[in-house]
């Protein structure tokens, strides 16, 4: 969590709770009995800041719907019982972090994560998109690979491939970062990464101009997650870049053989 935390009790059992999280997560807030309540929860969900609201879920739910937006632009919002027994990531549990945090909250104080999102039982597949200038040394990719992961919270053991684009077949840093990884390199057609230009978060028109996409990382990591669950997949991390690599996380659950 790199965004400011606001920690929300209503009760003296649940200012305890509170204090306790609020010791160990470092950049958090704690309001007790905060007023007007209604209005200053609104106001730090819209201005983006991750919420641990110690309530009911119905008091959580009615609060939060006026400034409900979407699940790729709301913030991450956790309840937990005054008791500290439950966790519950209510809003934005893939795109906004919510299932990963309320998981190591939940690990924090010795509680039962209860999980409500469609998949959540599944593990995903993770693939990594990369693109980059010729030349790039795999030092500086396997850095922005490292700074990525981190962002994300994933561990490389959980990424199953690195991949780009076609013109990138013979790209000396990507061979040698996937190779270092004991991570399979593949690359994927123009062609083929067109078909997942809705999903992309930004459209760069020079890199449609060069390569003919609009975007290596974040396209090359949404399709090879695709294929490996042949199922649809969605931006665990937006591309991120330097002035030499840009990098991407996509993510994809296997269907439901259910």
């Amino acid at each position: 969590m790199n965004r400011s935390i606001k920690i929300v009790a209503l009760t003296d059992a649940g200012l305890s709770l509170a204090k306790k999280l609020a010791a160990q997560l470092e950049g958090s807030e704690l309001w007790f009995k905060p007023k007007p309540f209604a209005e200053k929860v609104q106001r730090a969900f819209s201005a983006g800041n991750g919420l641990i609201l110690i309530c009911a879920t119905g008091i959580a739910v009615r609060t939060l719907a006026p400034v409900i937006n979407s699940k790729s632009e709301d913030p991450p919002v956790l309840i937990l019982d005054e008791s500290g027994e439950f966790v519950i990531p209510l809003l934005s549990g893939h795109e906004g972090g919510a299932n990963d945090w309320a998981a190591s909250i939940a690990k924090l104080i010795g509680a039962q994560l209860v999980m409500t999102t469609a998949n959540s039982y599944l593990k995903p597949i993770y693939a990594v998109g990369m693109g980059c200038e010729r030349g790039c040394s795999q030092e500086d990719l396997a850095q922005l690979l490292d700074a990525c992961l981190a962002q994300a919270g994933i561990d490389i053991k959980q990424v199953d491939s690195i991949n780009s684009i076609d013109v990138k077949a013979d790209e000396v840093g990507l061979l040698e970062l996937a190779k270092n990884l004991n991570k399979p390199f593949q690359t994927f057609s123009v062609e083929s990464l067109l078909v997942v230009e809705n999903l992309l978060s930004t459209k760069s028109e020079y890199v449609f101009n060069t390569v003919g996409v609009y975007g290596v990382a974040e396209s090359a990591a949404l399709v090879a997650a695709m294929n490996v669950t042949n199922n649809n997949a969605e931006l665990a991390l937006v591309k991120q870049k330097t002035t030499k690599a840009t990098c991407a996380i996509a993510r994809s659950y296997p269907k439901n053989s259910v």
